[in-house]
């Protein structure tokens, strides 16, 4: 019991440094709806709004820096921000550089084809010589190409430059994450194509979900926002945010 009481007074203490400043949430500010520049140039999104309302849990000011996926944990390393908000999958290769806080939605990737697309079967010998997309660096990449050897993966910097190539005839089909693409197909903008099959659930590329990352020396912050994150589920500010993105709930994807 001491042990725990100890802990807490640390956690609250280490926290209490951290509101004499202002914490940086790193976000890539181009997954639409989740994190993106809005047309004033302020970054916006369900990623942005959870961090925010985490940070005014915890009582601290918070910033949000957007920085290029490729780039992101590096730059969470080097101490450009504080935690990165962006849609992370929880995976045992990155949890080698980086910890996480607890899922803060489930996660799960799915097939995005063509309306008229006659593919039904998602196999690599269903899938030879196709050409598939997604995004580069992200776990759709790495399960597209594992997945489909006998497939063309076809990999781009932003999610939207691939979605741009699949509505334009280029790609026979992509690997995305289920929620952007659940809701890009709902849109005009995706009014082209839709999903299929049935949603992508592997642990071995999704892991535990998607959580937010922090440098491993950053312990009590991490228990900080685990708490944060318990408490705007129980209060119903997840759900207030949650509903003016999606149709489904994030946190049981029910």
């Amino acid at each position: 019991m001491r042990g725990l009481a100890t802990a807490a007074l640390l956690a609250a203490s280490a926290l209490a440094v951290h509101a004499e400043e202002t914490l940086k949430i790193g976000t890539e500010g181009a997954y639409p709806p989740f994190n993106y520049v809005d047309t004033d140039g302020s970054i916006k999104g369900f990623d942005v709004e959870i961090g925010l309302a985490l940070c005014e849990k915890m009582k601290v000011k918070c910033e949000v820096v957007a920085q290029d996926w490729d780039g992101i944990i590096p730059a969470l390393l080097a101490k450009k921000y504080d935690m990165i908000i962006a849609s992370m999958f929880i995976t045992e290769e990155r949890k080698k550089v980086v910890d996480f806080t607890k899922p803060y939605y489930k996660a799960a990737m799915t097939h995005v084809v063509p309306k008229d697309s006659d593919i039904t079967e998602f196999s690599d010998a269903a899938l030879s010589g196709k050409i598939i997309g997604a995004q580069a660096g992200t776990t759709q990449a790495e399960y597209a190409e594992k997945t489909y050897p006998s497939a063309t993966l076809k990999t781009y910097p932003t999610q939207d430059e691939a979605n741009l190539d699949l509505a334009a005839g280029r790609l026979d089909l992509q690997v995305g994450d289920f929620l952007p693409m659940f809701d890009w197909v709902a849109k005009e903008a995706g009014a082209c194509c839709k999903l299929a099959g049935e949603p992508i659930t592997d642990p071995a590329f999704v892991g535990e979900g998607v959580g937010i990352a922090v440098r491993k020396e950053d312990g009590a912050l991490k228990e900080a926002i685990n708490k944060a994150i318990d408490e705007v589920v129980a209060d119903g500010t997840y759900k207030t945010i949650n509903d003016k993105y999606f149709k489904i709930n994030l946190y049981s994807l029910k």
